[in-house]
């Protein structure tokens, strides 16, 4: 059997629920023996970010592609019932390891991926590339489906708009750190990734020059309350996932937004988290909707 191809479901050409019968430790090992070491070495010389490790060094990092898997398959039917298996095949496709790199040092970290207990790895500027099992979560919770048009905000390591990318139609990012967001908006077209949109800015205020808006807000940085202008982007039957609390501090929880077909929006608390702050202009701003 071939490799399970994630942009199958993205094209609308197998149900996700299909797809389960591909997505497992086995077809992970399958997936990763299509991503050679000369294929990761060559799309991090495309992207900007040159690396050279050994055989031996790349064939551990892909051993532990399988494990890490079954760990995110596990973790999703515990907190939520089941595993969407259009997630898991994204997480199959996409290579973390090509993800990994401390920025300001110009110095790649492959081999820190695929860790056994997960945590979240600095790249540098005070941003983070979050755990695998928070972003398997947020991805799932979001429901994200072929034709989908999604915003991240808060791009960081581009490894959350690259998973959505697999799924949904357009995935569009925003990141306010300028020489991160530059850096990061290089790394998608060495993966044949063409449907990942990013720009630098303050994602406080969205992307409105994104005709008819999102079906999918997830913000991926903590927010002291709810940005109006993320709300009027999402679209009727949309879906937004945002971290709300104080920077740097523990009692942060994660609510899911809604917007039914006239426009109203609900909102759910979810879970504690801890996220790093949303910086720029909310920081000077008044909220006018806070959660509820």
């Amino acid at each position: 059997m071939a490799p399970f191809d994630p942009t199958l479901t993205r094209r609308g050409l197998i149900s996700t629920a299909a797809a389960l019968a591909f997505v497992g430790p086995a077809r992970a090992a399958a997936n990763a023996a299509q991503w050679t070491k000369a294929d990761y070495e060559k799309a991090m010389k495309e992207s900007g970010r040159p690396v050279s490790l050994t055989d031996a060094q790349f064939d551990a990092i892909q051993k532990r592609r399988p494990a890490a898997l079954k760990r995110i398959e596990a973790y999703l039917k515990e907190r939520l019932g089941t595993a969407d298996p259009a997630v898991l095949a994204a997480f199959a496709e996409v290579p973390r390891e090509y993800f990994h790199y401390l920025y300001p040092e110009h110095v790649a970290q492959p081999s820190m991926a695929y860790e056994d207990t997960p945590k979240p790895w600095a790249l540098g500027y005070g941003s983070a590339l979050s755990d695998y099992l928070g972003q398997a979560y947020m991805t799932q919770v979001c429901q994200p489906k072929p034709g989908d048009v999604t915003l991240e905000i808060g791009t960081g390591s581009g490894f959350q708009s690259a998973l959505l990318s697999r799924i949904v139609k357009d995935s569009y990012s925003i990141e306010i750190i300028e020489p991160l967001g530059k850096a990061v908006d290089k790394i998608f077209e060495p993966l044949g990734y063409t449907n990942v949109h990013g720009k630098v800015g303050d994602g406080y205020f969205g992307w409105p020059e994104v005709e008819g808006g999102f079906d999918i807000v997830i913000v991926t940085c903590a927010a002291t309350f709810v940005p109006q202008d993320l709300l009027k982007q999402l679209k009727p039957g949309g879906r937004m996932v945002i971290p709300i609390g104080q920077p740097f501090k523990r009692g942060q929880v994660l609510y899911i937004y809604t917007k039914d077909a006239e426009g109203k929006v609900h909102s759910k608390r979810d879970m504690g988290v801890f996220f790093i702050p949303m910086t720029g202009a909310i920081a000077k701003a008044s909220p006018t909707a806070p959660p509820q």
